[in-house]
């Protein structure tokens, strides 16, 4: 029994040595497999890590040989630029900042020829008359008029709130623009006395655009489109759109008004193309995002716009079908301007500037600043464009295009001046 008694103790034994020892192999491969987990792991966080640093390393190449390729000058303000550069006669480039200041630069160079400091930020973009001179507004209220060839003030007209709409001038040299205060006024280029004034329910942000005959055409933030007589403010027709509007109108050779909708709200952002005699809507076209850029005109019709949806849209002009649509990684408020070979060129929040295909809506290049791209493109005489960005500088770069399309509506303000005219077909 005792023999008996020994041999079931011995076995115990051998058993829990046994069960112990199991267990400890078994921890030991779950230890193992833990580390091998952790270490596969850690190889493919590094490989990530190592991917992304190489993939970072390939696009800042990839954007210093695009700005060795393109850029030919860039000057630097001391805040950032959403205003739109205008281009002059003699090809100096006039544009305003969040400085305050409005600036000229040579176009070939960059180098400064002039600065005029207002009293607060300058989002309008400049217009120039026939004789040179330079109108723009300002958020201290004020519309200034400017020598071109020194900056000198010529006449101030001071509204009752911030101007960012930035002017229309007339066939007689009448400058046409609104103001926070609700209000559009028509001055006298050469005194900036008041000739009239037309009052809209709500902010005009919008710029205003000139039909051939003369009506001046604007957006407001009461949701309205207006149409006014060009000589007494008198109001021609409305038309009530869904959300207010701060785009500006596009006039086409066959009279339609093209603008877009949308400043508050992730809704109901349209561009509407409205004739221009009646106010009647003719077609409209829903984005997925607000609206804010200006269209723009190409040669055939077709209707080039950018939206908050991070699209920037190529639209039958007729009919307002979608031709194309390009996709960028952040909205587009900035508006198209179109060489004379076609191409399409726009900024985006992304901090690029875009060049695609009219036609296809490829992509040519892209161009990487450091800030968003909200400023529209002017296309000089040789083809370099000019355009703003929100890291407070301003660039010059060339491309194949000879100058701009000789189009209804190539670019903001309609011409490398801006005058806002529409032409006669």
């Amino acid at each position: 029994m005792k023999r008996v008694f020994i041999s079931l103790l011995v076995l115990c034994f051998c058993y829990v040595g046994c069960t112990e020892q199991a267990a400890t192999e078994q921890a030991a491969t779950e230890q193992a497999a833990t580390e091998q987990v952790a270490t596969e792991q850690a190889a493919t966080e590094q490989a990530a890590t190592e991917q992304a640093a190489a993939e970072e390393k390939r696009r800042a190449e990839e954007k210093r040989k695009t700005r060795e390729k393109l850029l030919l000058w860039e000057f630097a303000t001391g805040d950032k630029i959403s205003s739109s550069p205008t281009i002059g006669p003699d090809g100096t480039v006039y544009f305003g900042s969040f400085d305050n200041k409005v600036y000229a630069l040579d176009g070939k160079t960059g180098a400064k020829k002039w600065e005029f400091e207002t009293g607060n930020n300058v989002t309008s973009s400049p217009a120039i008359g026939s004789n040179g001179t330079v109108y723009i507004g300002s958020y201290d209220n004020k519309v200034y008029a400017l020598n071109g060839k020194t900056g000198a003030k010529k006449w101030e007209f001071e509204t009752e709130n911030s101007v960012t709409s930035s002017p229309a001038i007339g066939v007689d040299g009448t400058i046409y623009i609104g103001s926070h205060d609700y209000k559009v006024y028509a001055l006298d280029g050469e005194t900036g006395a008041m000739k009239w004034e037309f009052e809209a329910g709500h902010w005009v942000t919008s710029s205003p655009a000139i039909g051939a005959d003369g009506t001046v055409y604007f957006g407001s933030r009461d949701k309205k489109v207006y149409a006014l007589d060009t000589n007494t403010g008198a109001k021609k027709w409305e038309f009530e759109a869904n959300n207010s509007i701060i785009s500006s109108p596009a006039v086409g050779f066959d009279g339609a008004i093209y603008i877009g909708e949308g400043a508050f709200g992730p809704y109901k952002n349209r561009i509407y193309a409205l004739d221009s005699k009646s106010g009647a809507k003719l077609w409209d076209y829903k984005t997925g995002g607000n609206v804010c850029s200006t269209p723009a005109i190409g040669i055939d019709g077709t209707v080039y716009v950018g939206s908050r949806d991070n699209t920037i849209y190529a639209l039958d002009g007729e009919r307002g079908g979608k031709a194309w649509g390009f996709e960028t990684e952040k909205p587009v408020n900035s508006s198209a301007a179109i060489g004379e070979d076609g191409s399409i060129y726009i900024g985006s929040d992304d901090n690029k500037i875009y060049a695609l295909d009219g036609k296809t809506g490829t992509k040519k290049w892209e161009f990487e600043t450091e800030a968003s791209v909200t400023s529209s493109a002017a296309v000089g005489a040789n083809g370099t464009i000019y355009i703003g960005s929100e890291d407070g500088k301003l660039y010059a770069i060339k491309t194949n295009s000879k100058d701009f399309a000789e189009s209804p509506w190539p670019m903001r303000g309609q011409n490398t001046q801006h005058t806002g005219q529409a032409l006669k077909k």
